[in-house]
């Protein structure tokens, strides 16, 4: 090499580089501007209809039935928050939903941990069949009325299983944790094993400590699912105080809700109506998932990464 080409300045280096050490070429940061863009594009249609929303259910309704409310309440009033809030149906429905979302996500993780820890072990005689009936699953069902049929003589109408039971696997998370399980180094299992512990013993003590995110995201997965879950119950439970919330919002919004309740808080409010009692509801119904999300979102991202690329 000569003195010329040692004292030249290596261009590759001389590029500035980020802060991840991403080197700041020209297309790269004609990247970030367009990828900029293109998210606060996502935010700002994913969050103008939750805006109208809560801004409607503050609303007076003849602002509403005017088409004048947009993202700032008109003729602002929280008469329709209190009406609802008085409706006992609506707190038993309410609480309804916060037994079977936690009783049916423990299930889920429960049942959806232990067949992807099974799942990923490449030794177990009758792996692939077990992949296979899985995956057969996710397009071919019994459909509709057979399940119907299933779960009315196995005695489960009327309860929390006729809603956690049924759906109790979702098998893209299924697959999602299994190719986090397969990416854990296997020596840790077998430091375990020498260590005197059994399967079980592997899986609570070394396998599931070092899965925190990807359970943490299952667990987000299977919440929001049933949470916003109707149709089971609308198809499995009889009486109105087994009904979820979801319930009690899919009839209000359809016209089939206690059209005695309606009729009472109109002429309670005299204007106050159901196309406010319908936003109203909404906010009250998706609000615990916003107040919960923020806690689970750090685990997120790593979660799905983790699962979903074979390291």
């Amino acid at each position: 090499m000569t003195v010329e080409a040692a004292e030249r300045p290596n261009e590759t280096t001389a590029r500035p580089r980020g802060r991840r050490g991403i080197q700041q070429t020209r297309g790269y940061r004609v990247f970030q501007v367009a990828n900029g863009l293109v998210l606060t594009l996502v935010v700002v249609v994913t969050l103008y209809p939750f805006l109208n929303i809560v801004a409607r259910s503050m609303s007076h309704e003849s602002y509403i039935i005017a088409g004048q409310v947009n993202l700032v309440p008109r003729g602002f009033t929280l008469d329709t928050y209190g009406l609802l809030m008085s409706d006992p149906l609506f707190w038993t429905n309410y609480r309804n939903t916060v037994f079977y979302t936690v009783t049916a996500t423990v299930i889920s993780i429960v049942l959806t941990t232990c067949y992807a820890y099974v799942l990923s072990k490449k030794q177990l005689k009758g792996r692939g069949a077990l992949v296979g009936i899985a995956v057969f699953t996710m397009f071919f069902s019994g459909g509709l009325i057979p399940n119907y049929v299933l779960v009315t003589s196995l005695g489960l109408k009327n309860s929390v299983w006729a809603i956690a039971l049924p759906n109790a696997i979702n098998v893209f998370n299924l697959l999602v944790m299994k190719a986090f399980f397969e990416s854990l180094p296997g020596e840790l299992e077998e430091a375990g094993a020498v260590d005197g512990l059994n399967t079980y013993g592997i899986l609570l003590r070394i396998v599931l400590p070092l899965s925190k995110a990807i359970v943490a995201t299952m667990v987000l997965f299977y919440a929001v699912a049933f949470w916003n879950s109707w149709f089971a119950a609308f198809l499995y439970m009889d009486r109105q105080e087994l009904w979820p919330v979801t319930v009690y919002l899919r009839n209000l919004i359809a016209g089939a809700t206690g059209a005695e309740n309606v009729g009472a808080i109109t002429e309670a409010n005299e204007v106050q109506a159901e196309a406010t009692l319908k936003a109203v509801t909404i906010v009250l119904t998706t609000l615990p998932i916003l107040l919960v999300y923020p806690f689970v979102q750090r685990y997120f991202v790593r979660g799905i990464m983790l699962g979903a690329v074979k390291g």
